[in-house]
């Protein structure tokens, strides 16, 4: 009886060591379940704030390149958006979300984690003034680290952001 309750200890400190986004051995980047969010849910949540966002197409339609969709966002990339906005006091307009287009991978704007920002002055010099530069992305973008994890690239005439967090919500 007492080895079970020794395994059924170790199982548990195992358990809380490795447990994804709270254990000493995680991280910022590691994959995580996310909480999935509707198109509707996501822009309720930008107009709050004062986000707004456009499309070259007029429309939200997911499967639809010239839209800018919001269906299937992760909650807690919605929440980044907040927090940046409220951060910043930037005007911050979204001009791509989970539509398809994008890059593919495990962190791209399909599956829920990323949203590209129009620039503008406000919002450029907040990201390069607070925020630590970490390098060149592989297509040579410039990168920006939060101190939450999230990544900021430099596209040229558009901001695209991972959110691995709400940022700090």
């Amino acid at each position: 009886m007492r080895i079970r309750s020794v395994v059924s200890a170790l199982a548990l400190v195992l358990g809380a060591l490795f447990a994804p986004g709270f254990g000493v051995f995680s991280s910022a980047t590691e994959a995580q379940a996310a909480t999935k969010i509707s198109h509707a849910t996501a822009t309720s949540m930008f107009s709050q704030v004062g986000i707004t966002w456009s499309s070259s197409g007029g429309c939200s339609n997911r499967n639809n390149s010239t839209c800018t969709s919001f269906d299937q966002l992760n909650l807690a990339t919605a929440q980044g958006a907040q927090t940046l906005k409220r951060a910043t006091g930037c005007a911050l307009n979204i001009t791509g979300g989970t539509e398809t287009g994008h890059a593919s991978g495990t962190y791209s704007h399909w599956n829920g984690y990323k949203l590209d920002y129009g620039k503008n002055t406000c919002v450029t010099n907040y990201i390069k003034n607070t925020f630590t530069y970490i390098g060149l992305r592989g297509d040579g973008a410039p990168q920006y680290q939060s101190g939450s994890g999230n990544i900021y690239a430099d596209e040229g005439n558009h901001w695209d952001v991972l959110y691995y967090n709400c940022g700090g919500c």
